[in-house]
């Protein structure tokens, strides 16, 4: 019994391990230790990408300011600019930013804060801060949207801050970028609700992260008077109401709460903006895990996860995670180290996430391979394949992440052995004669004992 036990820990053990990375290229990482810090090695917060020129860049705050970089064609992070924050100390955990024309807005929700707009024109070589705006308009700011189709800026819980001496906390507030240097306030409120997190903005329709009061809904095509469209006030599973993303296609809103043991939600969007949580899903929150900022698109949801680290799912139907990367190794009882932001929307496909202790990361995540949709056993496709291509060897749901592929011809000849590590799918080059092959699967399964899955491979 106890070699039994033994056994089992152990391969439970190299199954979280092979857990730490998989389906995900690391490609770079950045993190700068002589940047102040706190205790609890806290330097880094949001981050964003943006593309200018035909070139991608990154955006990081750390506790001193804002720091750019440009994603080299050897998918390296290369810095090219940096802007001191107003207020820049270790007490700092939170910048975030959005991009608008040849401008970046930078927001901090510590100290003596300021929006500061960065002049991007200047890149590749540097970045200018251009305006640097405290006000009783601005001060601290928590979060930002930019609505880029009709030039507004959605800025929550803003703290103005007048002569040193900060004002009452604005839940939302509403700003023209007719003038992209001089923002002009249109709105603000709600007024009967303490608190707008962040906020999701499309063509006018905003959907508001209020915390405790779950989420909100309104139409700004006028955005001196908006309307209210609709809310989501209660739903299972709830907790302090975060953050959310809108697929393109607009059909579905995925958000998390950010509190712990709390799982992401995937939602239905009704043509009345109507919210409604369709399923629940996520990574170890039975360990009270927490997720923080999401995007998606109409098949997959980018997760930073906090201790977690980057986590992706398949949400087409049930939600099921195809891909993960641990920044945050370090095991921690506090739920809330690790992945802070994340940002998925480069043509290229590579990835930022920004860790809180470990800096900016650049991944890449090939989304042509899971455009078919897992099955429910390992799959070959296309099959048959073509002699002159390539064809995927991919396992049940994305779980087995190691596994050693045999090919065989059809006198019984083994012609290729290659293993698979890190990854639920292995790419290989179609045989060049055409004909029938074998094709030999090893692999461990949950009961730790080794398993071999037979197929076909035509080749034509």
């Amino acid at each position: 019994m106890k070699r039994i036990i033994l056994f089992l820990y152990l391969f439970c053990t190299i199954l979280l391990q092979a857990q730490e990375q998989k389906n995900i290229t690391f490609l770079d990482n950045w993190n700068e230790d002589t940047l102040v810090t706190n205790t609890s090695n806290v330097r880094y917060s949001g981050c964003w990408g943006f593309t200018r020129n035909a070139a991608e860049y990154a955006i990081i705050g750390s506790t001193e300011g804002t720091h750019f970089f440009r994603l080299s064609t050897e998918n390296k992070l290369i810095q090219c600019g940096f802007v001191e924050g107003r207020f820049n100390s270790s007490q700092v955990v939170h910048r975030e930013f959005k991009t608008f024309g040849n401008y970046a807005y930078s927001i901090c929700d510590e100290g003596n804060s300021s929006l500061q707009i960065i002049d991007l024109s200047y890149l590749p070589d540097s970045v200018v801060k251009v305006a640097d705006l405290q006000d009783l308009n601005f001060g601290k700011i928590h979060n930002l949207s930019i609505d880029t189709a009709n030039a507004l800026l959605y800025a929550c819980l803003v703290t103005p801050i007048v002569a040193g001496s900060p004002l009452s906390l604005v839940p939302l507030r509403v700003f023209s970028l007719a003038d992209p240097l001089n923002p002009v306030l249109l709105w603000e409120g709600p007024s009967d609700i303490p608190i707008v997190h962040d906020c999701y903005v499309r063509d006018n329709i905003a959907i508001l992260n209020c915390g405790d009061e779950g989420i909100r809904v309104y139409d700004f095509t006028n955005p001196s008077t908006p309307s209210y469209i609709n809310n989501l006030t209660f739903y299972q599973d709830q907790g302090y109401n975060h953050q959310g993303w809108l697929s393109p296609d607009g059909l579905t809103y995925v958000f998390a709460d950010e509190t712990n043991g709390k799982r992401v939600k995937k939602c239905t969007v009704g043509s009345d903006y109507s919210i409604n949580v369709q399923s629940f899903f996520g990574t170890n929150y039975e360990n009270n895990s927490v997720p923080h900022n999401i995007m998606c698109t109409n098949q997959f949801a980018f997760v930073a996860y906090y201790n977690e680290g980057l986590r992706i799912f398949d949400i087409r139907n049930a939600p099921i995670e195809i891909a993960s990367y641990d920044t945050y190794p370090t095991s921690s009882n506090f739920k809330m180290n690790g992945a802070w932001g994340v940002f998925s929307n480069y043509l290229s496909g590579r990835i930022i996430v920004s860790d809180r202790q470990n800096g900016l990361f650049l991944f890449h995540f090939d989304q042509s391979i899971f455009i078919n949709e897992a099955s429910d056993e390992f799959n070959i496709y296309p099959n048959p394949a073509s002699k002159n291509g390539k064809f995927i060897v991919r396992s049940a749901f994305d779980e087995i992440a190691e596994f050693t592929v045999k090919i065989y011809n059809n006198t019984g000849e083994l012609i290729m052995t290659e293993k698979i590590s890190n990854q639920s799918y292995g790419s290989f080059s179609t045989p060049e004669v055409s004909g029938l092959y074998t094709v030999k699967i090893a692999f461990v399964n949950y009961l730790g004992e080794q398993e071999i899955v037979v197929q076909k491979l035509i080749s034509q």
